[in-house]
């Protein structure tokens, strides 16, 4: 058995399907998500409806669904991508999203790697992160470039390997990979980038090329939404 742990997936949907089908992944191999699964890609009724049905797919709570979940509790205006993403899956599925994002774990623990989407702070157990940092939040971030002069995967401490999302850490295509400790899988496909992920337990980097920079065309087609 093997474990595909996804990079951003934004609401690529068809470029998701050609990584799994890439990885050769079997019906019941464990499939991880860390976060950031909808906003700004064309599939955003797929990707949902592919985690709600397979119960073998998780993920972890990325920033893009805390602030939907921020948003529907009118704690901030929401963002054009989560407009566009609530104005394309409609009323109906917009509730059974947040259903599924409510309760969104803040990390994974692996046999062989812990997964988040954002940041870890030093000295700091999993289980204590700040949500802030772990989810990647610009508060979080803030907290760290405040208290550390160090990029936090230089400081990463945690006992197990750590597999992230958010940021595209070598903005060239290629997943990043600071002395096999720290693992980033976003490299941006919503904006024409792979969409990379590894496969376990040999943590190896897979990848496929995006159609096109979708977020761009998104923006372009919905940016009526802003004025």
């Amino acid at each position: 058995m093997q474990t595909l742990v996804v990079g951003d997936i934004h609401g690529c949907f068809n470029e998701f399907q050609e990584l799994l089908s890439k990885a050769g992944m079997a019906e019941d191999d464990p499939i991880v998500a860390v976060g950031d699964i909808l906003d700004r890609g064309p599939g955003v009724i797929q990707v949902l409806e592919f985690f709600q049905t397979h119960p073998n797919a998780r993920a972890t709570m990325g920033n893009h669904e805390r602030k939907h979940l921020r948003a529907s509790r009118g704690e901030f205006e929401p963002a054009l991508s989560q407009l566009i993403t609530k104005e394309v899956l409609g009323e109906e599925r917009y509730r059974s999203a947040l259903q599924l994002m409510q309760p969104l774990p803040l990390y994974l623990e692996l046999p062989e790697a812990v997964v988040f989407h954002g940041f870890y702070e030093p000295g700091v157990s999993i289980e204590k992160q700040r949500e802030t940092v772990i989810v990647g939040t610009m508060s979080g971030e803030a907290h760290l470039h405040k208290n550390y002069s160090q990029p936090w995967y230089e400081l990463f401490d945690g006992e197990k390997p750590a597999l992230v999302g958010h940021r595209d850490y070598l903005d060239s295509g290629e997943g990043f990979n600071y002395k096999d400790r720290v693992f980033g899988l976003d490299t941006g496909a919503y904006r024409g980038g792979p969409l990379t992920g590894m496969l376990l337990p040999e943590f190896r980097f897979i990848s496929v090329p995006s159609r096109e920079n979708h977020w761009a065309k998104a923006k372009e087609e919905y940016g009526w939404m802003l004025q």
